[in-house]
């Protein structure tokens, strides 16, 4: 049976695609064609976006930028981010709304739950930008926070890997992947799912993450349809 609400976050960097830096259209175009398939299957379809293919206040900090201010720009590049999702969705036929943390009437309404709730009752794919609001918060914690908000089923993080290993695939070959794993074990392992703030508030409100290779297509809707062995889930 298939999930009722989502939550997807998808990492800035996932759409720089081949590229070193930005936006890559064609990947942009990918991920809207897996959105528009689950939210075709009646999916109420909510979406945390990163940042890092445009700005990260973290690397800012470390040439010397205050913090708060290297944030708040990082908050500003997920608006793009999202208002570039916004665009290929629309382009594909997909009803959304973009809501953001920090006011910016022009482009977005502002983040106001029921408001959230009742556009993804429509059927309408609602796109969260700006993170939390707050500096000092990823937009994991934003994710976490808005699927609680919402009372999404699930946060499906989408990344380049196709689930949780005992180590980086990408570094080390004989690392093994998880089918499902529980959040104790995680903790325990030290495994890098999400950031700690994140991954604790799913953790203390019981819902479940799954990571699951966003890059392959079809690979989404199999998720969402909760075939066996797609991706890893964290569960209890």
């Amino acid at each position: 049976m298939a999930f009722k609400r989502i939550l997807l976050k998808l990492s800035g960097e996932a759409l720089m695609g081949d590229k070193q830096f930005g936006i890559d259209n064609n990947r942009l175009a990918l991920y809207a064609k897996e959105i528009k398939e689950v939210v075709d299957q009646g999916v109420q379809v909510a979406i945390v976006i990163g940042g890092g293919n445009i700005f990260r206040g973290i690397q800012a900090e470390e040439g010397g930028m205050e913090r708060t201010q290297g944030d708040y720009m990082g908050m500003l590049a997920t608006v793009i981010n999202s208002m570039a999702l916004q665009s290929a969705l629309e382009a594909e036929g997909v009803y959304t709304r973009l809501q953001s943390a920090i006011e910016m009437k022009e482009i977005a309404e502002p983040f106001i739950k029921r408001r959230a709730v009742r556009h993804l009752q429509k059927g309408r794919v609602v796109i969260f930008g700006a993170g939390t609001g707050n500096p000092y918060f990823t937009t994991d914690t934003a994710a976490s926070l808005r699927a609680i908000e919402v009372e999404a089923d699930v946060i499906l993080k989408g990344t380049r890997v196709d689930g949780i290993y005992t180590a980086d695939p990408e570094k080390d070959s004989s690392a093994k992947k998880y089918d499902t794993i529980s959040f104790e074990e995680v903790y325990e392992k030290g495994l890098n799912v999400m950031d700690m703030t994140a991954f604790t508030l799913c953790n203390e409100n019981k819902l479940p993450i799954i990571v699951f290779d966003m890059n392959t297509p079809g690979t989404l809707k199999r998720v969402v349809n909760q075939e066996t062995n797609v991706g890893t889930l964290v569960e209890f």
